[in-house]
């Protein structure tokens, strides 16, 4: 596992962690099962604060990148599965939200489009 913190950028140590081993465990560098190192070795190599990296990881586990099994470690979990029934859930939501708001169908798909332009950093 490579990362790399750069204190110039707008976004927040934690987060670049955060993004940095989801990218890795999406992108399969992290296979599942990879035993994460411990929050506090990983400060340590990274130079950030113990409470930075355990905030990435507890993030990572709230989407279901990762999974903490007590004494044994951190790994990577079979997130694919996971992050495919979160994203269904929240589409859910946001298609009942927005019906019960009166938009129609387009209005709504061009909000979530816009909406994942700017998530993603497009336009």
């Amino acid at each position: 596992m490579s990362l790399k913190i750069h204190i110039d950028d707008s976004a927040p140590p934690y987060e670049q962690v955060r993004a940095q081993i989801s990218e890795q465990a999406r992108s399969g560098v992290l296979p599942v099962g990879y035993r994460l190192p411990t929050v506090r070795g990983l400060a340590e190599s990274l130079g950030l604060a113990v409470n930075t990296v355990a905030k990435a990881y507890r993030a990572l586990e709230g989407d279901g990148v990762i999974e903490t099994r007590g004494r044994n470690g951190t790994f990577v979990a079979a997130a694919g599965s996971a992050a495919v029934r979160e994203a269904s859930l929240a589409a859910q939501a946001y298609a009942e939200r927005v019906r019960r708001l009166g938009l129609t169908e387009d209005e709504a798909s061009a909000a979530a489009r816009e909406a994942l332009r700017a998530a993603y950093g497009e336009g």
